[in-house]
């Protein structure tokens, strides 16, 4: 049984040991089949730097962090909460598979940082420690045709994979995931 968390999260800027996560949004797949499908924001560890290039990029406000009704601790307690219905942490091969776009670089340090920040250290107790990456997978797909291509961004790599992109919807956690794993699934079936 293939278990994958496709997942994205929004950050306060691009360095895991300093900045923070504010979004976290995932899709439950297990088998190729959603069985749950969450989004949380949530206020950056109180000690994260805020940097407010990257608060534009997802489109938010120092004031928008300060209203999300959910601490870091608290975000993680749901998080985890998810995790549990689908994953026994203490069973060495009932894990999940991360998936991500560009997840391995980014998201994965973050995550893993933000479970150490909650007291958590065992990140691996949940996740094989072995992602799966769209990014990576799409690059050996377009290998022959990188060096014609705009640029290698999600959407870029979804549209062309024929997948509808809504450009203002970009940088949203829930929908970069939702293009993700449609990217995931259309890349699985070219090979």
């Amino acid at each position: 049984m293939a278990k994958i968390l496709f997942y994205d999260l929004e950050t306060t800027g691009v360095m895991y040991w300093k900045n923070g996560i504010h979004q976290i949004s995932g899709i439950i797949d297990i088998d190729g089949e959603i069985k749950e499908t969450f989004n949380f924001k949530m206020q950056p560890n109180p000690n994260a730097v805020i940097d407010d290039k990257a608060l534009a990029i997802a489109g938010i406000t120092r004031d928008d962090l300060e209203s999300y009704g959910i601490g870091m601790n608290q975000g993680y307690k749901k998080f985890s909460d998810i995790l549990a219905k689908y994953v026994d942490k203490f069973n060495k091969e009932d894990k999940f598979f991360l998936c991500g776009f560009r997840n391995t670089g980014f998201d994965d340090p973050f995550a893993n940082a933000w479970f150490k920040q909650c007291g958590d250290d065992y990140f691996f107790s949940w996740f094989w420690g072995n992602s799966l990456d769209v990014s990576v997978i799409a690059s050996d797909k377009f290998k022959d045709e990188r060096s014609k291509m705009k640029d290698f961004k999600l959407s870029t790599i979804a549209e062309k994979l024929g997948v509808v992109v809504d450009p203002s919807k970009l940088h949203d956690a829930l929908y970069d995931v939702e293009l993700t794993r449609e990217s995931y699934y259309r890349l699985c079936q070219i090979k």
